[in-house]
């Protein structure tokens, strides 16, 4: 097919994904208590990673089993897309919320109202009651900036400064990769415990702090162990403060609203992942080894666990 054709379908593939990450976020409090949201929040995305990783093999599989080819992964996956699609059917439609009351009788009046809904959704948030939300969605927002600034930086170091060959920088980035996963693991398991001793909002302190202290520790060598070390770090601070935000945001908004403030929040996510790609582009050198990047970030974490740290104490 013509590449602009591949890439809407991948687009448009993309977009489902992240509806039904939002809408999954919106819709565990009305599945899952109180005090097990933590735990949820943090099997949610282990079983998504798992899930990914087993596609990935199974894509693998199919190219060896079945046949060298791409159109042969693109059925299977259809095929897996269409599965999910006749398991959620067996969903009542009124389990995940919201209200019925709070519906939109028709779609063509629910999309009109979009970015009414939208403005309706931010004046909720920017309320007193639910600050805290605000406080952690921006938190957020700006680890997740850092976080993929790091990762093109560290793209460009086992590419260029750490490796001779493309191969060997593959594999290197793909150890990386795998030591961050380590870190979503890590998270996962960590993040109840230490939520419940010292709540959502102050493991989010701790695990920005954490990274403004280890991220120029582990980076500023750039030698290969250390950046080992620190991709574990940060796909640990990452994962634990994305579990705490999802958990506060859960908590304080409300059922009619919390589809649309998840939307908001997958909207900023996504948009400080893509932003600190393009910064980190722009201040990077050919090599990768840049230590005005690395200090920038280790300033912001810090600037967060600051911020975040007086805002819990009031």
């Amino acid at each position: 097919v013509p590449d602009w054709l591949l890439f809407v379908s991948a687009l448009c593939v993309t977009g489902v994904n992240r509806f039904v990450l939002a809408g999954l976020s919106a819709a565990l409090p009305r599945v899952v208590d109180g005090e097990r949201l933590v735990i949820a929040n943090s099997l949610s995305p282990t079983a998504g990673t798992l899930a990914a990783t087993a596609g990935g093999g199974l894509a693998f599989a199919v190219r060896l089993v079945v046949a060298d080819s791409d159109a042969a992964v693109v059925l299977v996956g259809a095929v897996l897309y269409l599965s999910a699609a006749l398991a959620s059917l067996r969903i009542a439609k009124e389990l995940l919320g919201p209200e019925p009351a709070l519906l939109r009788p028709r779609l063509s009046t629910a999309l009109a109202g979009a970015v009414r809904d939208l403005r309706a959704g931010l004046r909720h948030l920017a309320a007193p009651p639910r600050r805290e939300a605000a406080w952690a969605l921006t938190a957020m927002s700006l680890m997740r900036f850092c976080y993929g600034a790091m990762l093109v930086l560290l793209l460009m170091l086992c590419r260029y400064a750490l490796t001779s060959t493309t191969d060997e920088g593959l594999a290197l980035l793909g150890l990386a990769l795998g030591a961050s996963g380590a870190g979503f693991f890590a998270a996962a398991v960590l993040t109840p415990w230490a939520a419940g001793r010292l709540g959502p909002g102050g493991w989010m302190v701790v695990c920005a702090a954490s990274a403004a202290v280890l991220v120029p520790a582990f980076g500023l060598p750039f030698a290969t162990g250390p950046l080992l070390a620190g991709a574990f770090v940060l796909g640990l601070t990452t994962q634990g403060s994305k579990i705490a935000t999802d958990t506060i945001v859960q908590a304080v908004i409300e059922d009619g609203f919390r589809g649309r403030i998840f939307s908001l929040y997958d909207v900023l996510f996504n948009v400080a992942f893509v932003g600190a790609a393009a910064v980190a582009a722009l201040m990077l050198p050919p090599d990768g080894r840049s230590v005005p990047l690395v200090v920038t970030i280790a300033v912001i974490y810090a600037a967060v666990a600051v911020t975040l740290g007086r805002f819990a104490r009031q």
